[in-house]
């Protein structure tokens, strides 16, 4: 059993809401604006999590990821670390290209991506694999005790949760939260634990990490 289960909390938060223009995008690594409800959601969640005891702060670097650690740092004077390895999956050239449009061009090849993590890859983008593997690493380097809260994506807190759960890709959409609300990576048992939150959001009605999107429908 890993010691640092016992002396150390890891919380997942995954950002708020994007702005509507981006429903049915694909805009995995672009850097897009929350929307009036994805601020409203960021408020919320820092609040809830500036009670607890933190030790440490990290982020995607992504705006919508570090405007809410950006407001929990300033509830907790914890200071907010840029980790670009949290950061969601690189559609490559699908980035800012509607679903539809995508599908029209590829039809079923982007179910590759949960039938084939090792290998598919978006054009000029990364493959599942290489998702996990840079949020693995992440976590490796982490303290050994300590609360930590990471704000993420739907992509990387799924891609961490099912890896260290032993689960296959296929299942981790599963394991996506809703915006703007945060689960607790469980590091003692075999599946990921989740917390109940605050903020009242209905979970997919977008999702980080393609779960064989067809046309028209949203993933992030």
């Amino acid at each position: 059993m890993n010691s640092n289960r016992a002396s150390r909390r890891i919380l997942l938060v995954r950002h708020g809401s994007v702005a509507a223009r981006y429903k049915g995008v694909c805009y995995g690594r672009s850097d897009v604006e929350l929307s009036d409800e994805g601020r409203r959601e960021s408020r919320l969640v820092a609040e809830e999590l500036a009670a607890l005891p933190m030790t440490r702060l990290f982020h995607s670097g992504l705006s919508r990821a570090r405007l809410l650690a950006e407001l929990i740092s300033a509830l907790t004077a914890v200071p907010p670390i840029a980790a670009p390895a949290l950061a969601e999956i690189d559609f490559g050239q699908w980035e800012l290209r509607t679903w539809q449009d995508i599908f029209a061009e590829t039809g079923d090849a982007m179910a590759g991506m949960i039938h084939s993590p090792a290998t598919f890859r978006p054009p000029s983008g990364e493959t599942v694999f290489e998702l996990r593997d840079r949020v693995l690493a992440w976590h490796r380097e982490l303290p050994s005790d300590g609360l930590i809260v990471a704000v993420a994506h739907g992509g990387s807190i799924a891609a961490l949760r099912g890896a260290l759960a032993g689960l296959p890709a296929s299942r981790w959409p599963e394991l996506i939260p809703p915006h703007g609300r945060w689960v607790e990576l469980d590091e003692t048992a075999n599946q990921p634990a989740r917390r109940p939150l605050l903020v009242d959001r209905a979970p997919g009605d977008q999702m980080d990490l393609a779960s064989q999107p067809r046309a028209g429908e949203s993933n992030l």
